[in-house]
């Protein structure tokens, strides 16, 4: 069933176990999300907010109260009348956010005129903290050594030739509803939009300076798969030249996901005119909201107008599916919830549904591994699933970026979701007139199908199943880019040994390419050995320029099979040119087994 690594955050698996919190969309318990840290004006619409209590009181649960949108002054007065408190009030779409010590609150609640359902949406005590909320730790940051280059993630979706078409534009605004983003790291600091970025943990608005930064690692890993800045050093988004929010909806110490949290977040979103959202979590504390059960019930009408209000301000909400290779189209128990107090083993039916990732018009995003199989950890369901992405599997996780000017590899569907929304950026910042129903409407026929493989839990046709959806995302056909004919190919196939603290090379001979070589000149790399983290790798021109391609990083990893991208357009393109390997520590040898250029 659901596991918490899986369908959850979607965090990383240590911190999962160590917080007992649903992390979805990261995958279960191998090396899901795992991290390996590289060292070194849109008008906006009457929310009405009201002051929390003074104090607060052990035994405060939280209830969402659902009422008709429009004036809501009675309901409050209602609330007030029967032991509670309004905490947050979203009048345009008549969801209430109640805080009350009364175990009877939600029964009287219900026969109040007015009113329409009522549902706690914890099992557990609302924290202290929501009274008084800390402000998240601004990190201390590193700078890196590492220079961009094509990662396969990107390539697979081929996001590095979609960049020739745009790179995005930086009227579109995404937002990252998340454990909040890292506004200070180098690769997010230049398409960082502070000015509409917030906390929405508890159920309310916190616009003080810092209340989005991230609690644990994953929003900012978010951000940087859609839009980490196209600027020469670590990574780069789908989405580079967009901007970029953080709404942060994970509460600190439990990174957990409550409904009125979620219901913020998708108001402020189409307040604040964000064009896409990305949503890498369900909403805790069910895997699953099941309409039979009056909590539920409110929780899944509360959520589900509150996404229809940003959809009906302009803003496509994409997410994950989550991570515990469970089928969404044939549902029969859920063992994981509620995950804020003690889970039970209950059946359940396709009534029951993963919020927000099954909710109407929301862009629903399975994972894929490097080379476009099914990551074994995603969920699928025929009609249920939209499209793919690539999330990492095994030992290729997702790279991007981490707190503190740091980087690092996660996988799940946590990572697919933000490669999807990227692309969506893509598209409306060509074409800014695009609703989201035209997005959604694009993102399914430019996607490229992907039949089931040999596997009978995959229903459906080759143009939409239950692994795929309508096939793997193209950022490229998604902006109108055609690709480009192959250049001229050259190879070297020889092993050259690589031992200890020693220093390498294998060369390739160009000849009969004009001029100089492309700013885009690939260099495909096949290099057999283990722990990465010691060799240094550089492609040397004709005269005698280096390139670096990778410099220490990828700590333990064996082997490097990589295209990188180099501009090598100050270079002339015939020569002998070099693949340069230092292997700067004792113990771990290989060789290059081949490499080449395309120019």
């Amino acid at each position: 069933m659901f596991s918490h690594i899986s369908s959850r955050l979607r965090l990383s698996v240590a911190t999962a176990a160590a917080l007992g919190a649903a992390v979805a969309l990261a995958a279960p318990a191998q090396a899901v999300e795992s991290t390996t840290p590289e060292p070194s004006g849109a008008s906006v619409t009457r929310t009405a907010t009201v002051a929390a209590p003074a104090a607060w009181a052990a035994g405060t649960r939280a209830y969402l109260v659902i009422t008709a949108p429009g004036d809501t002054t009675a309901v409050r007065t209602a609330i007030a009348n029967n032991g509670g408190t309004v905490f947050a009030s979203y009048d345009a779409i008549g969801v209430i956010v109640a805080h009350s010590t009364s175990s009877g609150f939600a029964s009287t609640m219900r026969t109040v005129s007015g009113v329409q359902q009522v549902g706690a949406t914890r099992t557990s005590d609302v924290p202290a903290d929501a009274y008084n909320p800390a402000l998240p730790a601004n990190p201390a940051q590193s700078t890196t050594t590492l220079t961009e280059s094509n990662r396969w993630d990107m390539t697979q979706i081929k996001a590095d030739q979609a960049w020739a078409v745009t790179t995005g534009s930086a009227s579109v605004k995404v937002g990252i509803l998340d454990t909040g983003v890292d506004d200070q790291h180098q690769d997010i600091a230049p398409n960082f939009n502070a000015a509409d970025s917030v906390s929405c943990a508890y159920g309310k608005a916190d616009t003080r300076a810092g209340a989005w930064r991230d609690v644990g690692t994953h929003g900012t890993h978010v951000a940087g798969t859609v839009a980490a800045a196209k600027n020469g050093k670590g990574v780069i988004g789908v989405a580079p030249g967009v901007k970029i929010s953080s709404v942060r909806i994970a509460e600190p110490t439990s990174s957990l996901f409550f409904a009125e949290n979620t219901i913020c977040g998708f108001m402020w979103s189409g307040d604040h005119g964000f064009k896409v959202t990305n949503n890498s979590y369900y909403t805790d504390p069910w895997a699953f909201n099941c309409p039979d059960n009056v909590d539920q019930a409110a929780i899944i009408e509360g959520v589900k107008r509150a996404q229809a209000y940003a959809e009906s301000k302009g803003s496509l909400q994409v997410a994950a599916a989550g991570n515990s290779n469970y089928d969404l189209a044939n549902k029969t128990t859920d063992s994981e919830s509620p995950n804020d107090s003690t889970p039970v083993t209950r059946t359940i039916t396709n009534a029951c549904i993963d919020i927000p990732t099954e909710l109407p018009g929301v862009v629903t995003v399975a994972a894929q591994g490097n080379g476009g199989a099914k990551a074994s950890y995603s969920n699928f369901g025929n009609g249920v699933i939209d499209i793919a992405a690539p999330g990492g599997d095994g030992t290729s996780g997702v790279y991007s970026t981490l707190p503190g000017g740091k980087y690092g590899s996660k996988s799940g569907t946590s990572m697919a979701s933000p490669h999807v929304a990227g692309v969506a950026a893509l598209m409306v910042s060509v074409n800014p007139a695009l609703t989201p129903a035209d997005l959604r409407a694009r993102l399914a026929t430019q996607a490229n199908d992907t039949a089931c493989p040999s596997d009978s839990r995959c229903t459906g046709t080759t143009a939409n199943n239950g692994f795929f959806g309508e096939g793997q995302t193209d950022a490229l056909k998604a902006v109108g880019g055609t690709t480009p004919p192959p250049g001229k190919f050259f190879e070297n196939l020889t092993d050259v040994t690589v031992g200890d603290n020693t220093t390498v090379e294998s060369p390739i001979t160009v000849s009969g390419v004009t001029g100089n070589a492309p700013a885009t000149l690939k260099v495909g790399v096949d290099i057999k050995h283990t722990y990465i983290g010691d060799l240094k790798v550089d492609l040397v021109a004709p005269d005698g320029t280096v390139y670096t391609l990778h410099n220490r990083t990828g700590s333990g990893t064996d082997n490097i099979a990589q295209t990188y991208t180099v501009n090598a357009s100050a270079e002339v393109a015939n020569g002998v040119w070099k693949l340069r390997v230092n292997d700067n520590a004792a113990q771990d040898t290989g060789r290059i087994d081949a490499w080449n250029l395309t120019f």
